[in-house]
């Protein structure tokens, strides 16, 4: 069964595509089967890895019946990592993707077929309340939340919890929050630790990996690619997400109820 998990933030440049991307990429070096879905109008992805917007044909030609759903996925030259890219899309047709995808089954007829050769897909939602990101959160098993460390996305955190507890109440009962995922932290900035203090005092799902502010962030968007693919030795913000990957198959995992904390251990000798 493919584990989806929807990254989904109230608040724009978060990193929320930057985690889509890198975390689909290290969670695929692991050797899981991924599926990494652009649900973005701007295509926030494509972008990302500098293609035009017309380049693939992916999620809005699926939804418009003209490409079947063999046609819409995008293999990588990771074999593990698949695309599921936006699609070709007019500008002036963003909102009709939009209502598309928030009419009720849509998405999950659409992605069904689709995931049976994965063992996780990543939905990378646009930013803020609307329905793209009410979409990506009704078929999700689990939402990824990423927070910016800065007073004003924490300010605004508590608006996208209520919609994660709405969605799981009412439309979604499988939908479980995973963790909120601290970015762009600079610890030698006194207003990111602030937030930082703020998020594990007073949230109880805040993940032990956090994502820095680095340079290397921009020189890897600059040359559209993930971080892991940049040349030269391998950055340490790259080795993050694959510390990151592996936290969030151990929270997969525990929520799910297959942890192994019930292993028995046999008693064994250092010296």
């Amino acid at each position: 069964m493919t584990r989806k998990i929807a990254i989904v933030s109230q608040k724009g440049g978060v990193g929320k595509t930057t985690v889509a991307l890198n975390l689909a990429l290290a969670l695929a070096e692991r050797g899981r089967r991924t599926l990494l879905a652009d649900l973005d109008p701007q295509g926030g992805v494509g972008h990302s890895l500098a293609r035009p917007d017309s380049e693939h044909r992916g999620l809005a030609d699926l939804l418009m019946g003209q490409i079947g759903p063999s046609e819409a996925v995008l293999p990588t030259k990771l074999p593990a990592l698949s695309l599921l890219p936006r699609g070709r899309l007019h500008p002036a047709d963003a909102c009709e993707l939009e209502r598309a995808l928030y009419t009720e089954g849509v998405l999950a007829r659409a992605l069904e077929p689709l995931l049976g050769g994965f063992d996780v897909a990543i939905l990378d939602a646009p930013s803020g309340l609307g329905m793209p990101m009410r979409a990506a959160l009704r078929v999700a098993d689990f939402a990824l939340v990423p927070v910016k460390a800065e007073p004003l996305s924490l300010r605004g955190l508590a608006q996208v919890l209520m919609v994660i507890e709405h969605v799981a109440t009412h439309e979604n009962p499988g939908l479980q929050l995973l963790g909120l995922l601290p970015t762009m932290v600079d610890k030698a900035a006194a207003p990111a630790m602030n937030v930082m203090v703020e998020l594990w005092t007073g949230f109880g799902s805040v993940l032990e990996t956090a994502i820095p502010r680095a340079d290397v962030f921009a020189t890897a968007s600059e040359e559209g690619l993930p971080l892991g693919y940049l040349a030269g030795p391998l950055a340490p913000e790259a080795r993050r997400f694959e510390i990151l990957a592996a936290e969030v198959e151990t929270l997969m995992d525990s929520k799910s109820g297959k942890g192994e904390t019930d292993v028995t251990r046999q008693r064994r000798e250092l010296l």
